[in-house]
């Protein structure tokens, strides 16, 4: 079933003085504000920005998010850790290609828009193939792509640096259509996964969401001390990262990327590490590891290459 649509105002890039449209060029700050357990836990941001929403919104969405989520800690229930180590979605198997076909991004106003629902189509019906594979009770995620400022149950958006996040409140991903870009570094609309890669991380904190791993981690964060809840963040994070990366390698022969491309979109997430950021602050991963593990799951043969609550702390650091 498909998400919900946001409403239909264009969109439009910012003219240039000249009128002509502004090229693809801004290089706006390579990572987002500090993002506060609070944020990572249930707003799970994870755009362009490389963040995963969550980042940006704060403590002051955690009641609403952690009240949203369908399992455990939203429902007053210890989540046991084996619901990330052993979830029954990592013996499902290589995610099944559905033949997915993007329609060719452009400069044209409802380019964008018609892309990310087309993707985020394909990925309904990639995760909903693979949760039945797996036993597991499935539903696809809302959709806001938006342009104008707004708000959800997790927070406000825009957040400085971040242009999509998922809100487990209401089961949304919410995605800036003119943001996507405008985080991007610069990169051109030929290299579509760079941008592909945004929505398909944040559909990975809902395939978390809808698991029951995302509420363990949930509960990692809260009952840990600060060292311990970047750690859970981390795990999180990067799993989200990895299992965007299973679907893009499921679909390599109609999503087809040269080298070129497939290295623009690591370079991408590379240059979003928070290696550089206090201890208690590293929520993300190192720019080896957000790419590593992207890679990861895109080489991989399915979610079970995604276990990151198995991994070695110096593989999610």
């Amino acid at each position: 079933m498909a998400g919900h649509r946001s409403p239909p105002p264009p969109y439009r890039l910012p003219e240039r003085p000249d009128g002509q449209v502004r090229t693809y060029a801004h290089v706006p700050r390579r990572r987002p504000p500090r993002r506060s357990a609070g944020g990572t836990i249930a707003g799970l941001i994870g755009g362009l920005s490389a963040v995963l929403v969550l980042g940006a919104l704060g403590f002051a969405g955690y009641d609403a998010l952690t009240q949203g989520s369908a399992h455990g800690v939203a429902a007053g229930r210890p989540v046991a850790r084996k619901v990330a180590t052993e979830n029954r979605l990592y013996a499902s198997g290589k995610l099944v290609p559905i033949r997915c076909a993007l329609p060719k991004l452009t400069d044209e106003g409802a380019s964008m828009r018609r892309f990310m629902e087309t993707l985020s189509d394909c990925l309904d019906a990639s995760w909903k193939g693979q949760f039945r594979r797996s036993g597991l009770g499935y539903d696809a995620p809302h959709r806001v792509f938006w342009v104008q400022p707004g708000r959800s149950p997790c927070g406000s958006y825009p957040s400085p640096g971040s242009s999509a996040f998922y809100c487990p409140a209401n089961n949304t991903m919410y995605v800036g259509l003119e943001h996507v870009v405008e985080t991007s570094g610069g990169e051109p609309l030929s290299h579509y996964a760079v941008f592909a890669r945004v929505i398909a991380h944040e559909y990975g904190h809902h395939v978390q969401d809808r698991a029951g791993i995302l509420a363990y981690g949930q509960q990692e964060m809260e009952q840990g001390d600060d060292l311990a809840r970047t750690e859970a963040s981390r795990r999180i994070e990067l799993q989200a990262q990895c299992l965007a990366g299973a679907f893009l390698g499921a679909e390599r022969r109609t999503l087809p990327m040269t080298r070129l491309q497939y290295e623009a979109m690591l370079n991408d997430v590379r240059n979003r590490g928070d290696e550089r950021q206090p201890a208690d602050q590293r929520d993300h991963g190192s720019g080896k590891h957000y790419a590593g593990w992207l890679a990861r799951g895109f080489k991989g043969d399915g979610p079970d290459v995604c276990n990151t609550w198995t991994a070695p702390g110096d593989d999610v650091s």
